[in-house]
């Protein structure tokens, strides 16, 4: 009699999915060149502290110092001919970002004091020329760009809920004769720093929520949405008048460029979590109201920063009429503000809260970026500067329009790009360049630029999205057609 075992069959593993994940050096491989390009933003949650006084201006943080390495990164590799950052800027790119190089030029050389003028030149060229220049040449492609931008987000919800707790716990900047005003890690001489940071993240994570990058995974849109939604607490308790209003007109204006359904469907939830928040949980209703109504109180009983905000600016027109050409020279306001300010003007700003003592901040700008480059650059400077923001955002929107027709087109960096532009332009009626924050505004116009002068051409298929902590799609399989995309700088 013949006995059979019988043997159980080895238990194969289930054959994987989709393409393989590449190992962890080809992820370090394709990172590594754009991570230059992160560290500002990254480097920004240390807390930084920022000096009183006309010191301010040789202030220099740690995002600061990873903004000059990404420009000599970039150099060194443009320099060495290898890799991305190796290829020149086109044409035009390079007038675009080096016009506002002549205004630049022409009021430190016209200034009383050129010697003192120079770091003014050297920041502005820092924040408008080589820093988003540099961010023109190192990325790639649409990935790129959306690695770059997923970290706006995490930083904003990193600072934004450190605010939300110093509001509940009244540990922030006074504000009413109470500590609840949110500042995060840059306290109270540096107020608008979270709320900046904030609203950028908030923008960039409307238009990923409303056009989500093609071939992205599914929770993508779920999480842009709730990082959107959380960020509306920390930017209320910021208490920053100017940044409400930029970031009303940045989101609304990419809900409604990602098309009229969409927008019907985003606004519609915008006003419900704006119920429940503020008529539902009376979460900040009485502040916020007063605030916003300080707004328009110019001759009823305004309260001493918007008299003291109007004042400068009326500085401001004054100093340019004296020189209309090329201003009173670069970091020549605070000398010239007195001369020109009613006596309405006070001292300073009363500052306190958030760890500090009480202190008085002077006012050394007017608080508008237009009127501190017409003051001092003259029509030259703001010629050239505002010349240059127009061009970035009328390319922006052009080449979003065109992506906007095209199914698998980058559009989701279209609406993040010219969201962000929006934003800062709306800003810039209320606030100008200063603090650790101005790093941020470096790399946030070299994403502009990048998507308006060298970015993807709209009909171009994108290979899939690269957000921190996604999984970049591996290489086609051998039989596969390659897309000329992904062999070519500019392509998604």
């Amino acid at each position: 009699m013949t006995v059979t075992v019988l043997t159980p069959a080895p238990v194969l593993p289930r054959p994987r999915t989709g393409p393989p994940a590449p190992p962890l050096s080809g992820r370090l491989a394709r990172w590594w060149p754009v991570l230059p390009v992160a560290a500002p933003v990254v480097l920004l949650a240390v807390p930084f502290e920022y000096g009183n006084g006309a010191s301010t201006s040789t202030n220099i943080s740690v995002s600061d110092m990873a903004s000059a390495f990404l420009v000599l990164f970039c150099a060194v590799r443009l320099l060495r001919g290898t890799g991305p950052g190796s290829r020149p800027l086109s044409p035009a790119a390079a007038v675009v970002l080096g016009v506002p190089v002549v205004g630049l030029a022409v009021a430190t050389v016209t200034a009383a004091d050129p010697v003192a003028a120079l770091p003014g030149f050297v920041r502005y060229l820092q924040v408008f020329v080589l820093v988003p220049a540099a961010v023109v040449l190192l990325l790639r492609d649409a990935r790129d760009f959306r690695f770059v931008a997923g970290f706006f987000v995490v930083l904003a919800l990193v600072q934004g809920g450190f605010g939300v707790w110093q509001y509940a716990t009244r540990s922030g900047a006074s504000y009413m004769g109470s500590d609840i005003r949110a500042v995060g890690t840059f306290g109270p001489t540096d107020v608008m720093g979270m709320a900046t940071i904030v609203a950028f993240g908030m923008v960039v994570a409307t238009g990923l929520a409303l056009r989500p990058p093609p071939g992205a995974p599914r929770w993508v849109r779920p999480a842009a949405t709730a990082a959107a939604v959380a960020l509306v607490l920390p930017l209320a308790f910021s208490f920053s008048r100017g940044s409400w209003i930029a970031t009303a007109v940045a989101v609304l204006a990419v809900v409604l460029l990602a098309g009229l359904r969409t927008a019907v469907r985003a606004l519609t939830a915008a006003v419900a979590v704006a119920v429940v928040l503020v008529g539902g949980f009376g979460v900040g209703s009485q502040l916020i109201t007063e605030r916003l109504g300080s707004i328009t109180q110019v001759t009823a009983a305004p309260d001493q920063s918007v008299t003291d905000r109007y004042t400068m600016w009326a500085a401001a027109v004054g100093m340019w009429h004296d020189e209309p050409a090329t201003g009173v020279g670069l970091k020549g306001f605070p000398a010239y503000r007195d001369g020109h300010a009613s006596l309405g003007l006070s001292s300073g700003s009363d500052t306190a809260g958030a760890g500090h003592a009480f202190q008085r901040q002077p006012l050394l700008s007017p608080h508008n970026m237009y009127l501190l480059v017409l003051s001092e650059q003259g029509l030259v400077g703001i010629t050239a500067l505002a010349g240059s923001w127009a061009a970035l955002l009328a390319g922006g929107a052009r080449r979003l329009f065109s992506a906007r027709r095209r199914s698998g087109a980058a559009a989701d960096c279209g609406l993040m790009a010219v969201g962000l532009m929006l934003w800062q332009t709306v800003d810039f009626l209320y606030a100008d360049i200063g603090g650790p924050a101005t790093a941020l505004t470096g790399i946030v116009f070299g994403l502009i630029a990048w998507w308006a002068l060298t970015g993807p051409e709209p009909g171009i298929v994108t290979r899939g999205p690269a957000l921190p902590g996604a999984v970049t799609p591996g290489p086609a399989s051998p039989g596969a057609a390659r897309t000329p995309a992904s062999v070519r700088p500019g392509a998604v």
